[in-house]
């Protein structure tokens, strides 16, 4: 094992660059953490081909974590124990923030900021994807309605029934600014409830009765067409705009407020932060917002949004052009955001965004190529392939999602990308020359571009074309001239002969083992048939009490009381992915956090924050108590057991002051994860949204 995992360190350290390469090596419960001086040094495609590798995960910037499961520590260990680390970076004993001090210090201000302020939108954005997506699904729906003339949906006297389908959509699109304030905030280390409630303070019936208010005073902006009203509050005049959908207010608002709330922290005591740090930063946001952030933020959005118009209307068919032909480069980086924040402002003050027309030729571009790909996996055989591009372009048809095309498939073989340019300029150049003389193709709802929102885009006709014109344009160059150099296809030729070659051996050698096993067999039958029974009895029996039976469950319990989360919903990209199994996450509601099994500590951080728990039948369980908590260094954490130690189910692992670690701005989610899921039949959470602690939250399967 130890040889095993010696070769493993010296993959990893050969993947990530060498040993000059490193900065900094820390890790936590299951990842190594690399800060690297060259980070385009590190090979992923490499690194993720180690057997104890369980992925890699680029972190912007100089950092990069390598997942490695229970066995961290151990191969930490060894790392630093190589002799190419003598020198190196990891040896110097500064952690991660230190290095990230140095480095910013070091950048003094070029490109840094940047990458924090994409991050920050990005951020602010993604955790709300889902509920989007099902929106626009809702509005697609209704479309389709609409087109087949089953109800008209703009009518101001349909049936109530179809006024409630409304509120279903519109209840995302209408609180988008809490949406994405609570996200701001928890981007941003604070309270993120604090921003939330700061945004809803505008939409409470109190705020929206105002402009009801006889004191009220209107006036039309004819630039925007628009009735804008004002009223004084205490002695001062409050512009009154409608916040309904808007975004630039929420992502200003919590950047301020954070500024607030974290120098509040510094000058209150400790012991009093929940009541007044929360308080204080309402009650000065609340009016900043009202009077000033608020009516800056939507006059910036109108500003920007008449800007593209204007484009849109004085030279649109550059316009059609440019935005298919930018997405793609836009999209892998995340500075499509702001592009995308830009079509909520459209819609909210022209009542019709002009960007999701031209930006749904990229999209089937995007798909097109994916299809080129499923086509070409298909017809070579490679099931791997089929597999990725299959889901992926699923994915896109349905959900308009680009991601898993894009990172899963077009990012990795360099010839994809000039393929799929010219499919996103055949749909925008089909855009610009059908909607010539008018403002291009427009809709009234922000939607994922995919098959299903179709009806949504008018004339739904001219987009219907232009998104097959870019769909089969690339779809056809793919397919003809491949997505592979001729070295990639030899490669991936290889490795399947290789891979069905071993199947085949293998499939031989059992064979041949069973033929040679028959004779001896038969002759210990021959001398008597007791004795072969009772050594066959004797032989078998450790290998059956190691390797529990097919079909074997196991419940793994609520290692606390609170609300269950789906794995996938967890604010980590390691977990949120399964990179480290498959599982669900607790939100905890009291301190106390139990065993989910009974079994054997394997491992226990000195920290506190995460344990490995591995149970009779082989099931190994990891428990992380917090999102990035291993940064705490063990403040706020009392364990109750240490490695080694054998435990019960429902026996305390430690004692975790919550309160500590929400000021410290983590996130309290408890991870329970199956570490060694692919070795299982079945890994099935039991779909309950609140556990008390014991409560079976997984049911695992041999």
């Amino acid at each position: 094992m130890s040889t095993d995992i010696r070769s493993a360190a010296e993959a990893i350290l050969d993947g990530i660059g060498g040993a000059e390469n490193i900065t900094s090596l820390t890790h936590c419960a299951t990842r190594l953490r690399f800060e690297l001086a060259d980070a385009s040094k590190a090979d992923k495609e490499a690194l993720e081909s180690i057997p104890k590798v369980m992925g890699a995960v680029p972190q912007g910037g100089r950092n990069y974590q390598v997942v490695i499961g229970g066995d961290v520590a151990t191969v930490y260990d060894q790392i630093n124990a190589l002799p190419q680390m003598k020198n190196a970076g990891g040896a110097d004993g500064r952690s991660n923030d230190d290095v990230k001090a140095a480095a910013r210090a070091k950048s003094k201000g070029k490109l840094p900021w940047m990458d924090t302020f994409f991050e920050y939108l990005s951020d602010s954005f993604r955790p709300i994807l889902g509920v989007l997506l099902g929106a626009s699904l809702v509005i697609a729906f209704a479309s389709v309605l609409d087109a087949f003339g089953v109800v008209d949906f703009r009518s101001p006297d349909k049936p109530a029934s179809w006024f409630f389908v409304d509120a279903m959509w519109r209840s995302v699109f209408y609180f988008l600014p809490v949406m994405v304030a609570y996200n701001a905030g928890k981007k941003l280390r604070i309270d993120p409830w604090v921003p939330a409630a700061i945004m809803l303070a505008l939409f409470t019936p109190e705020f929206l009765d105002l402009s009801e208010n006889p004191a009220v005073q209107c006036v039309t902006n004819d630039t925007l067409g628009a009735e804008q009203c004002s009223i004084p509050i205490f002695g001062m005049t409050m512009q009154l705009p409608e916040y309904g959908g808007n975004v630039f207010v929420p992502l200003i608002m919590a950047a301020v407020a954070a500024l607030f709330y974290k120098g509040f922290q510094k000058i209150i005591p400790s012991a009093v932060h929940m009541v007044f740090v929360p308080f204080l930063t309402m009650i000065v946001l609340i009016p900043l917002t009202a009077f000033l952030i608020g009516p800056f933020g939507v006059w910036a959005g109108n500003g920007i949004g008449a800007g593209l118009s204007w484009m849109n209307d004085n030279v649109p068919f550059v316009f059609a052009l440019a935005i298919p032909m930018l997405y793609p480069f836009l999209v892998p980086l995340g500075l499509h955001w702001p592009l995308n924040a830009l079509m909520l402002v459209n819609i909210q003050t022209l009542g019709y965004d002009f960007i999701q027309g031209p930006m749904g030729a990229w999209n089937f571009a995007c798909f097109g190529a994916t299809a080129g790909v499923l086509a070409l996996s298909i017809r070579d055989h490679d099931n791997v392939m089929r597999q990725t591009s299959g889901s992926a372009l699923l994915a896109g048809l349905l959900g308009g999602v680009s991601e898993p095309s894009l990172y899963g498939i077009h990012l990795r073989y360099k010839r994809i990308y000039p393929r799929m340019l010219v499919g996103c300029f055949a749909g925008g150049l089909t855009v610009a020359l059908l909607t010539l003389g008018t403002n291009g193709i427009t809709t009234d709802a922000f939607v994922f571009t995919s098959l299903l929102t179709i009806p949504v885009f008018t004339p739904m006709a001219k987009y219907a074309i232009s998104i097959a014109v870019a769909f089969f344009v690339a779809f056809l160059l793919i397919l003809f001239t491949d997505y592979r150099t001729p070295e990639e296809r030899a490669e991936a030729k290889a490795a399947r002969e290789a891979a069905e070659k071993a199947e085949l051996d293998n499939a031989d050698n059992a064979d041949n083992t069973a033929l040679a096993d028959a004779p001896a067999a038969t002759a210990t039958a021959g001398a008597g048939a007791g004795a072969a029974t009772a050594t066959a009895t004797k032989a078998d029996a450790p290998a059956k009490a190691a390797e529990p039976a097919a079909g074997t469950t196991t419940d793994i319990a609520s290692p606390a009381a609170g609300k269950v989360v789906p794995m996938a919903e967890i604010d980590d990209p390691v977990f949120s992915a399964g990179t480290l199994g498959d599982g669900v996450g607790i939100v905890p509601e009291g301190n106390d956090v139990y065993s989910p099994v009974s079994g054997t500590i394997v491992s226990a951080m000195k920290s506190g924050h995460a344990y490995g728990i591995k149970t009779e039948d082989g099931v190994e369980v990891l428990v992380h108590i917090g999102i990035n908590t291993v940064k705490m260094k063990g403040e706020g954490f009392a364990p109750a057991v240490k490695k080694g130690d054998t435990v019960k189910q429902g026996e305390l692992l430690a004692t975790v002051d919550f309160a500590k670690v929400t000021e410290a701005g983590y996130d309290t989610t408890i991870v329970l994860a199956v570490t060694n899921t692919k070795a299982l039949s079945a890994v099935t959470p039991a779909g309950l949204n609140h556990a008390a602690a014991g409560d079976t939250v997984i049911t695992t399967t041999r």
